[in-house]
């Protein structure tokens, strides 16, 4: 990701998803009777949201291990 325009793209979905799955947590809790604080919710959804930024590189990962795997064994020198 040399492009500053995609590191801008991929920071501001980041932090939308943040704050989407902050105020989620925090109506949820209003709505079941077990308030948190907004600072609670937003600390749960940081960790969510970096379980999930996780799980996405290391699918891409093996993604392109695969594919790399893929593109050697049907070169011709091997």
């Amino acid at each position: 990701m040399t492009d500053p325009n995609r590191k801008r793209r991929a920071v501001w979905s980041v932090t939308a998803w943040w704050m989407l799955l902050t105020v989620t947590l925090w109506l949820l809790g209003k709505a079941t009777e077990q308030p948190a604080t907004l600072a609670g919710c937003a600390a749960s959804a940081a960790l969510l949201v970096a379980i999930g930024e996780i799980g996405e590189g290391l699918r891409r990962g093996r993604q392109a291990h695969r594919l790399s795997r893929k593109c050697r064994a049907r070169s011709p020198g091997h």
